[in-house]
């Protein structure tokens, strides 16, 4: 695995059979933090990230000139099922070299770059040096828009130059999880070079302006690629931007706000809305002045202000459908594919109304089995409505595996969940009995306990209700929440 992310371990199962992993055949080597930073970034907040890159990759728009064309590191995503295995070799730190079927290979941790877990490595006998996801013939995303942690563009910058220190002079290949190989000792130079420079430049002209006291918004108009950059094609933002990119970086240092003071307790979109278009006038004045404002050509501001009109009256055709044009117009201008397909699903759920399903697909079976029991319990404990489990008061359970030997003490507390593995409670409200593969089922599937409890999977002794009473505050979350209307 080079990375944390779900497209580049997703599809162990596909080339390795569980059987021949749990018989210590087949070796699988990871960067140190991997489990941690996979489990975190792609199960804890994948309801919403899931929604998000729904947008982000178009998911849902024709393939067509006026739809879907790229993703802009790729064609599309692949459907299909997933898995989590856990690694069986952890690189720990750099230098570490290893030999896999007889083939060297050397290593290099590059964590908090595209990836929080991500490492280079390279072939000696081959002079092959792979660059993970780190440069990708364009620019990437210091933060995705489907939504993760911020990555660190200096050290994005500062790994790409160690690897091009250790193995730029003794590389005839460099290539990447995305895109094609660049061939040729001096082309694996010069392409390492603008690449390190890109994710540098875009780090330090963001932080410079921030330092002088320049918002998001008002760096990100500010900020253009350099010519000997934006003469490269290959580092041309068709998939990240300098624009979100830099913004991205803020977000890093100073967070969500702004500094001004009338950030610090906005109204929430609709109350903010209603009020925006009673300030201009009436919705029948606001769309008058968004409709001018389309003919002259402005269709970012129609695209930023019809945002308001939206979320006051959902019901509006008149402006669900100028914004849907707007949307559109700066789609088909867009270098970035992601940009593109971000605008044209927001005009397609304008059109056509918002994509509904029942709830989330929950982590698939193979994904909950990687899962530390641990992780298991912090992700059912984000699906606790707290306002629900207050009501539940202080309370231990000991929760038995027997089939994996492990105990957990699970303590809820003001609404919140506590797990620790390998510690019991001297007097729990309830003692809970099952097997791991039984405790994945209810986080895959949703199986509720009690009816494992009828089948006899699970056994409960002590105070039944309780137990129950706690499934009874977890969450089901929406594949397909709102994003383009309230």
């Amino acid at each position: 695995y080079t990375h944390s992310h779900l497209d580049h371990y997703g599809g162990i199962l596909g080339v390795v059979s569980q059987d021949r992993i749990a018989a210590g055949e087949i070796p699988i080597v990871a960067p140190e933090g991997f489990m941690a930073e996979a489990v975190s970034e792609n199960i804890i907040a994948g309801p919403a990230m899931i929604r998000r890159s729904i947008y982000q990759m178009g998911m849902f728009l024709p393939w067509s000139s006026t739809g879907h064309v790229d993703t802009g590191l790729g064609k599309g995503i692949a459907a299909g099922s997933s898995a989590l295995v856990p690694p069986t070799i952890e690189i720990t730190e750099t230098g570490q070299e290893l030999v896999l079927d007889g083939v060297r290979v050397e290593f290099q941790l590059t964590p908090e770059t595209e990836a929080p877990a991500e490492m280079h490595f390279y072939f000696p006998d081959h002079r092959a040096l792979c660059m993970a996801e780190n440069c990708t013939a364009t620019m990437h995303n210091v933060l995705t828009l489907r939504g993760a942690l911020v990555r660190d563009a200096l050290m994005w910058s500062r790994y790409i130059d160690e690897a091009l220190e250790r193995w730029g002079n003794v590389s005839d290949v460099v290539f990447a999880s995305h895109g094609w190989p660049h061939w040729g000792e001096e082309n694996v130079r010069d392409y390492l070079i603008r690449q390190r420079d890109l994710y540098r430049w875009t780090h330090d002209q963001a932080v410079r302006l921030l330092n002088l006291g320049e918002t998001p918004d008002e760096i990100a108009s500010q900020i253009e690629l350099p010519p000997g950059l934006w003469e490269d094609w290959l580092c041309h933002g068709y998939y990240g931007t300098i624009s979100h990119n830099v913004r991205a970086v803020y977000q890093r240092y100073l967070g969500w706000y702004d500094g001004h003071p009338s950030s610090l307790e906005p109204y929430e979109p609709v109350e903010s809305a209603k009020r925006y278009v009673e300030y201009m006038g009436g919705m029948e004045r606001f769309l008058e002045q968004a409709q001018k404002s389309y003919e002259e050509g402005d269709h970012r501001w129609v695209a930023q202000v019809l945002r308001h009109a939206v979320f006051a009256d959902p019901s509006c055709e008149k402006a669900r459908l100028l914004q849907a044009d707007a949307f559109e117009q700066l789609a088909w201008r867009a270098e970035s594919g992601v940009w593109r397909d971000v605008y044209l699903m927001g005009a397609q759920e304008l059109r056509q109304g918002s994509l509904k399903a029942e709830v989330f697909r929950r982590p698939q079976p193979d994904v909950a089995s990687g899962l530390s029991t641990q992780q298991v319990f912090d992700y059912l404990a984000v699906k606790i409505d707290g306002t629900k489990a207050i009501e539940l008061g202080h309370i231990f359970l000991n929760w038995v595996l027997p089939d994996v030997d492990e105990t957990i003490r699970v303590e809820l507390s003001n609404g919140t969940l506590h797990a620790s593995p390998g510690l019991l409670h001297d007097s729990p409200s309830a003692v809970v009995t099952c097997s791991r593969e039984q405790l994945n089922r209810m986080v895959s599937t949703g199986d509720n306990i009690s009816e494992l409890v009828v089948t006899g999977e699970a056994k409960i002794e002590g105070d039944v209700d309780t137990v129950y009473g706690l499934w009874e505050t977890f969450t089901d979350f929406p594949l397909l929440f709102n994003i383009i209307e309230p």
